[in-house]
């Protein structure tokens, strides 16, 4: 596994522990506990992942990844105070590509960790992955742009079947609105903005319409969205 991760975060104890766990997974891990220095190593250093609180002294995680966004487009999971939806939806805003609220269970920040590695793997080797997805009746032709389920061709727009692969093609994972923004509609997410659901929405109609269940495309509360499609 040779991933490079950086950690920021000033908890010493939390930061011991992950990096305790990420070492014994197999990652390559740098600790680190104050805003500046992390943005100057963020900066320097190619990272798979990088893993940022948002309270840190010297410069606060929005600053960080402000920064960071201006060059690099490296991963970012942003670590939150539970319950603080305001610094969740700034983080992403910004460009952070997940969110974890503390106190968090350790196996699931390893399982958000592996989700957004998967999900970065593919998008750099995009050119090596199928250009077809079955998914018991339904089917998708990248090449060709084209959709259909039970053989009826789906009538959907451009935006619609790249919202369909990037939901098809992770059916097994929970997309988050950061993600689906960035790499279906291609700008960052914002509160304000309703595309995003408004596509999910008329997405799920024309599903409805060649006889998928209405809950083929599932909100996940507080996280994303999912494709499951019945066999």
């Amino acid at each position: 596994m040779n991933n490079r991760i950086l950690v920021v975060e000033d908890d010493i104890t939390l930061n011991q522990q992950v990096c305790a766990l990420l070492n014994n997974r197999g990652y390559q891990v740098d600790c680190l506990h104050d805003g500046e220095q992390g943005l100057s190593q963020a900066l320097a250093v190619d990272y798979d992942l990088i893993i940022l609180d948002i309270r840190l002294p010297s410069m606060e995680g929005y600053e960080i990844l402000a920064q960071l966004r201006k060059i690099k487009h490296t991963p970012v999971l942003i670590l939150s105070a539970c319950g603080a939806e305001q610094e969740r939806i700034k983080g992403l805003s910004l460009g952070a590509d997940d969110y974890l609220s503390k106190p968090f269970n350790l196996d699931e920040l390893v399982l958000r960790i592996e989700a957004i590695l998967r999900r970065v793997h593919a998008s750099h080797t995009q050119a090596q992955t199928p250009f077809e997805i079955t998914l018991s009746d339904l089917h998708l032709d990248r090449q060709k742009q084209l959709a259909a389920y039970n053989t009826e061709p789906l009538d959907i727009t451009a935006i619609q079947f790249k919202l369909l692969w990037q939901l098809a093609h992770n059916h097994k994972e929970t997309l988050s609105k950061a993600f689906l923004y960035q790499s279906v509609l291609e700008r960052q997410f914002s509160r304000y903005d309703r595309s995003l659901d408004m596509h999910l929405s008329r997405l799920r109609k024309k599903l409805v319409a060649v006889g998928l269940s209405p809950e083929s495309i599932t909100t996940v509360h507080g996280k994303g969205y999912r494709l499951h499609v019945q066999s």
